[in-house]
Parts: C-alpha cells; structure tokens; sequence
C-alpha cells in the first residue's frame, strides 16, 4: 500500500489542529480479484480537544437498560437507505443528513467515539447519471430532429453498481463539507464481505479504524457496492461468529462488533419493530425487544429503497446483541423527532426499540398502563358502597399495618440522611399521627364518594320520548408523580377509587421502600372486589419525559413535587393536560386597619408552622402607615424568634438606613424559613402585586375593614382567597374533601385544592324511540322542546 501521511505531532488529551491526512486508495495486482479496503480521508481542521468522560466500560456484555445508554463511548450510527435518500429515491435527503451530522458532532464533541455506517451512494449516483444522460439525449435529439422536435426522452434501467461507483465521490463530498462546519475531520473506508473473512485483512480494517478514532476522526463506512458481488441466499447469518455482509444492516453488525462497539443506532423509516404490521389499527410499537421474541413478530416486506429490510435489522441487531453490543432501532426520516434521534437515544429516552438480553421481573410500564385502564373500567361498574369499602379497608390497613410501614419509611430516612435537604427530608418522613391523619381523610373520601360516579347533573326532554342526561364518569387513566412524600399515595389512590380512575403511581426513589408496602396495601384493599390492578406503581427505570409521551394511555398528569418537577412534566407532556401548579407563591396583605393580635398569629402559621409545604407564605406586604408601628415591630420580633431570614423588597429597604439583604427577585417561592417583606400603600397596590408576581395559588388580607376584605376577595385572581385566614388552610383535607391531589392554578376543569370533584368529568346520554334529525326539520312532523327536568336524588345513607 502507497500512503502519504502529513501530520503535525498529535498530543492526545491536550487542545490541538488535527492534522491534513491524505492518503492513496490502495488494491492489490489484477490477478487476485479481490478488492480491499478503500479508504479516503476528508481533510479538514479541527481545533476540538480530546474530552476525557468516564464513558468507557468493560466491553462484552450489552447494557440492560436505557438509562445505562448514556454511558456509551464508542457508537455505530447506521443510516438506511429511507433515511439518507429523498422520497424519489433521486438524490439525498439533505436536510435529514445535516441534522444527523449535527448530532453525531455534538456526541463525538463529547468525548464519544462515533462512526457512521451509511448508504447513499446508489441513490447519489443514480441522480448523476439521469442527469447526464437527459444531457447526452437532449444534444443528439436537438442534432438530429431540431431544438423543436424534442420526443419525450426515455431513461434507461441504471445498474446499482454503475450508480454506486458514480456516486461515492459525491457523497463524501456531501459528508466533508458538512462535518467541516462543526470542525470535525471525516474519512471514509468501503469494504467488502471478504474484508472480514480474511485475516490479514481484517486486522488491518481494525487497525485503521482505530487509528482514525485514535486521531479523533469520524469514520465514515460503506459497502464498496461498486463491486460487491450478489447476496448469496440464506446466508446473512451462520452463527454467532460469523455474519455474512450482504447489506448495510449486517455490515454495521459486523462492525459493531468486530470493533466492540457499546451501542449500534439503527436508523430506518419506521419508528422500531412492531406487534403488527405498521399503520394497521392495532399496532404497537415494541418499547423493548428480547432474544427469542422474533418467533412472535410477522415482517412485512423491505423498505423502498435498500437491500434489507426488518427482518434483516432484527437479525444483524440480535447478532450485535449477542455479540456484547447495545442496539436500537428508530426511525431517523420522522421531521418532528429526526433533529434529536441520536442524542435521545445516546441520552436514554424512549425513541424506538431497544434491544436488552435482561427481560425485567414485572411488567412494562405500557402493560400497567392497559392494567390501569381495564382496571379503573371495571372499578367505575362498581356500586359506590363497594368502592367506599374498598376505602375503608385501605385505611383500616394503614393503623393495623402501622408498624410495617414506619419500618419501610425509616429504611427510607437512613438512606436519604446527609442526601436530601430538610424540608424534604420532613416531607418523606412518616409517623404514628400521620398515619392516623391519613386514615380519617381517607375514612372522609369514602363517605363523599356515594354520590360521584353517575351522579346526574342535568335532565332535558329534547322532544317528546326524546331525553337527555349529564352524567359524571371518570376521567380514565391518572399519572401521578410525586416526590418525597409516600403519604401521598394512599391519598391520590383513595381518591382514584373513589372516582372510579385508574392509577399510575411514578414516586421518588428516596420513597421506595415506603412507596413499596402502602402500594401493596392498597391493592389488598382493592383486591376485595377483584379490582386490584386498578392502581399500579411504576418501578421500572421509565424517566418521567418518556411516561409523559404515553398520550394514548394516560388522560391527566397530576405531578406533586417541587415547582421545577411541574414545570418540566409541564413542558414534556405532549398531548396529556396537566393539572397542578408550577409555584406556590403565597401573599399576605396586612392592611392598615388589620387587628394587633391576629397578625402574628397568621404570619407565624402561614410561614413557620410547615415552611416547605407549597401554601406556605412567601411574600408578606405591609400597609406602608403600619411601618415603624408596635403591631410592625411585633411581626419583626416574631420572625426573629422563628429564625426567619428576611428579604427586602425594593420598596422596603428605600425606608431603611440598614435594610435586610435585597430580595433578588419578588417572585420567589422559598420553602423554607425565609420571607419577603414589601411595602404597599393601599389595597389596590398590593392586589396589582399579587398579580404580578403572584403565581394564582394562595393570597390572603388580613383586615378589619369588611369593606376592603370584599374588595381584596372578588378582586384578586387566584385559586383561593382569604380573608383574616392562614395560608395553611389551603388544603383538599381542611376544606373536608377528605384530601386532594394536588392544587391547580389552572382555569380550565378544576382549580384550587383538586378533591374527588376535579376527578370527574361528564358525558352525555340520550334516550329516544326512533328519533332522526330530519322529523325536526321545518318541514317535520316534531319540534324540539328543550324542557329541564328534575334531577332524581340518589340514596347516600
């Protein structure tokens, strides 16, 4: 072999230029007929340091799950011919490729070691020749026939090989330009079946490519179809060493293995492998495929372009599996999710199929969803006296259990000391009156649910023998994400049950253990009327964005947690409401004529008494006349005994010579003993406050004046509006919904502390004897009369 290399002293591990590396295509003499590894390197700088992560691992066994897939180091992209070529099959799909050179840039930038397995070539090529032999007829005709008598020009059958070996140049082209614009250097190597079969061979393919990734280049690999010759049949696999190289699909295998690679991406047109054909009504996309599954799969044909399909992928990828590499396969032509296929998959989001040697011990989270759904269908059917059972026993369990469950909650304590701040670690924290607090609401929902599922709300004759009804049911499927606080789940479930939902339960691992035995004791409750399915907990590595995308099977998503985790599920769930609120600012207006001795008591209740719950008091506003008085002094001397840090407002601190630290930001939700303290100079001022900086949840006055507290209550825009009351109070168990699940600033649904009511939605049931639209044209022989009928009362007792 004839090579030239120019190189500059790379230094690993140390900023650099990469060098200009020119290097001759080499073959051996005519008579061996044997074509061997053709490599090409794309020159090009790149000032882009070796990034030294703690992404190598061990090869030789693949990993078990997504969230492990981040700690991939060197990753084979393989692109199919559907992702790289346009839908005429005429060219390539350049906006397609610029996103997937962008990503695998950001991954190899990262300090991963990327190489892409692509096709391309033939379609490339294809386009080159049509195009000049249009140019070729067009010149004979117009020398022949005239520039007027042009015939309709007839393209001949081009042959693949012919297009392959016009199309290379083009495409490597297309590559370096683009892997120029992120400083990146590329080569490109073209191989044939028997570069893997002979020895020599092989060890000099593994040493280049290692070399190049050595150098920090992106080797760009191909099969030289310029030459290749036919697939034999049956003869893609023979093995679990060998793999015959007759497609993109087996020749990524190969690679993937040969170079003990963590991760192989298949990129296809299709979004992964399927129960059923794809685009058929009942079809499901297979989150994770195992070893010995394809016995229960039925491949359709190939893809439009290229020489595998499916079936193809599905074997290469077990291949790669067993060979100790970690496969995905996804779809990269989608224009909605092919901009971050690569870095979703690299980062352990659901994108596609993922291929795992480890089947898990329980069900997947798509099968819990199903359990939910026909779980909470046949807990709806139920009589509301078995469901208020099924909520009595749940809460009989927790005292009789009680000694269980402070067991599992402080295996839970231990491991979260020194990890968890302490108002968090107040909120996992389980005890005795707890317990029993939990039991008497519980005991609260039972006895409200006799009259909620089913409950008629609105009767019309719309003619004669025509009637109409509003009935509740409920909503379907709840996602409730919780942190640190496994009381919560007996609440949310009681709640579940006794609206006749199903249940997806999502907790904090700070709460395992004690997440683990209320769940249980939940379905034993359930189990008694043979619904026990209905509430499912998620134990499975799901990451909450990829639980946010089950839109088919969740209808509402309550997340209760800090106001980060509600923003995120916020900005997540796709095509799934969510219900919640993302801060819980809380006002208090001390008005001018507000009462000395009922001051101090609401501000220290509504900050002290539970400063990490999120109706807690944030912001307290004072009435500017109050300022320098005893009752202001009073509230300054209480603060200071609580240990309350205080932050001045703007307003404040103009009125001090030696004010508290500035407030950083008037929109501040502490949870914990820390508060801000602005001045207002009327009602009106600190209502216009609120709704700047408020967030709709909690807002109080404290005042004396009838008139002004009215004004304060019908003015202010939020989910609950107090007067001469604690912030505290907002709360699904002080306001006797026997608890909640969670409280909404929203204003579609419900809003405020969201009880079994915001659980329920309507739906509409008519009853008629052979009733058609047309009778009540102006022409029929019927009219409508749209009479309200009384509402018959439903037996609670």
């Amino acid at each position: 072999m004839l090579s030239q290399v120019y190189h500059c002293g790379l230094q690993p591990f140390k900023q650099r230029l990469l060098p200009w590396v020119k290097c001759t295509a080499f073959s051996r003499s005519p008579t061996d007929h044997v074509q061997t590894s053709a490599i090409r390197h794309v020159r090009s700088w790149s000032n882009i340091p070796f990034i030294t992560v703690p992404l190598s691992r061990a090869h030789g066994k693949s990993f078990a799950h997504r969230s492990e897939l981040k700690h991939a180091k060197r990753i084979v992209v393989k692109l199919g011919s559907a992702v790289v070529t346009r839908g005429d099959e005429c060219g390539l799909a350049l906006g397609r490729l610029a996103s997937i050179v962008e990503q695998v840039s950001v991954l190899q930038n990262q300090g991963r070691e990327m190489m892409l397995v692509t096709s391309g070539a033939v379609a490339f090529g294809r386009q080159r020749l049509r195009h000049e032999i249009l140019l070729s007829q067009s010149v004979r005709q117009a020398l022949h026939s005239g520039q007027n008598q042009l015939k309709e020009m007839a393209i001949p059958v081009l042959e693949a090989r012919a297009c392959a070996a016009a199309g290379q140049s083009g495409l490597m082209a297309l590559y370096e330009a683009m892997f120029t614009q992120y400083s990146i250097c590329a080569a490109q190597i073209l191989v044939t079946n028997l570069d893997f079969h002979d020895e020599q061979k092989r060890r000099n393919l593994n040493g280049t490519l290692h070399e190049l990734l050595r150098m920090n280049i992106v080797p760009i690999i191909n099969t030289n179809d310029a030459v290749v010759p036919p697939a034999e049949p049956n003869s893609d696999l023979q093995g679990v060493n060998v793999i015959s190289v007759k497609d993109n699909d087996s020749l990524a295998a190969r690679l993937a293995v040969e170079m003990k690679t963590d991760l192989l991406i298949v990129l296809s047109d299709v979004e992964g492998l399927f129960d059923s054909p794809p685009g058929s009504d009942d079809a499901k996309l297979i989150d994770i495929f195992y070893p010995g599954d394809q016995q229960s799969v039925t491949f359709g044909t190939k893809s439009r372009v290229g020489m595998g399909g499916m079936e193809a992928k599905v074997k290469a990828a077990l291949w790669a599996l067993q060979g100790g590499t970690s496969v995905v396969i996804a779809n990269g032509t989608h224009p909605k999710v092919s901009g971050h296929v690569i870095t979703d998959i690299v980062e352990g989001k659901k994108v596609g199929t993922f291929f795992s040697e480890v089947k898990p011990a329980g069900p997947t989270v798509e099968q819990q969803g199903e359990m939910a759904r026909s779980g909470g269908r046949m807990l709806a059917t139920l009589e509301p006296e078995q469901r208020a059972e099924i909520i009595h026993h749940l809460a009989d369990l927790l005292t009789d259990q009680r000694d269980e469950i402070l067991l599992a909650n402080k295996k839970d304590m231990e491991e979260a000391e020194g990890r968890l701040a302490a108002p968090l670690l107040k909120r996992l924290s389980l005890s005795t009156s707890k317990l029993n607090s939990l039991a008497i609401g519980l005991r609260q929902i039972a006895s409200s649910s006799q009259d909620s599922v089913g409950r008629v709300l609105r009767r019309t004759r719309i003619a004669k023998n025509l009637e109409l009804e509003q009935v509740t049911v409920p909503i379907g499927v709840l996602l409730v994400i919780f942190e640190s606080r496994p009381d919560c789940l007996p609440q949310v479930a009681a709640l579940a049950i006794a609206s006749g939902n199903g249940l997806l339960l999502k907790g904090g691992k700070e709460a395992a253990h004690s997440n683990r035995i209320l769940h249980l004791l939940t379905q034993e409750a359930l189990s008694i009327h043979g619904v026990k399915e209905a509430v499912q907990l998620v134990n499975t590595r799901e990451e909450v964005e990829d639980l946010c995308r089950l839109d088919k099977m969740i209808d509402l998503i309550i997340p209760r947690g800090s106001s980060q985790l509600v923003r995120d599920i916020q900005k997540a769930a796709k095509g799934i409401p969510v219900m919640g609120h993302s801060e819980g600012i809380c006002h208090m207006y001390v008005d001018s004529e507000a009462s000395v001795d009922k001051v101090t008591r609401l501000v220290r209740d509504s900050k002290c008494e539970y400063p990490a719950a999120c109706n807690a008091l944030e912001t307290l506003l004072i009435h500017r006349d109050l300022l320098r008085t005893p009752l202001f002094d009073q509230i300054i001397d209480m603060l200071r005994v609580e240990q309350v840090k205080i932050h001045a407002g703007p307003k404040f601190a103009s009125y001090l010579t030696f004010s508290p630290s500035e407030v950083k930001s008037l929109r501040t939700e502490y949870g914990d003993l820390e508060l801000c303290i602005e001045v207002v100079d009327n009602v009106q001022e600190a209502i216009d406050h609120i709704h700047k900086y408020g967030s709709s949840h909690t807002d109080v006055i404290v005042t004396e004046n009838e008139k002004t507290a009215e004004f304060f209550l019908q003015h202010v825009d939020s989910a609950c509006v107090f007067w001469n009351a604690s912030t505290r109070f907002s709360d699904g168990y002080r306001f006797g919904l026997g608890a909640e699940v969670g409280i909404s600033t929203s204003r579609i649904h419900a809003r405020g502390p969201v009880g079994l009511e915001g659980l329920l939605t309507t739906k509409w049931l008519l009853r008629g004897q052979d009733h058609v639209v047309s009778d009540f044209s102006e022409h029929g022989s019927l009219k409508f009369l749209h009479e309200n009928l009384p509402i018959p009362q439903r037996n609670t007792n």
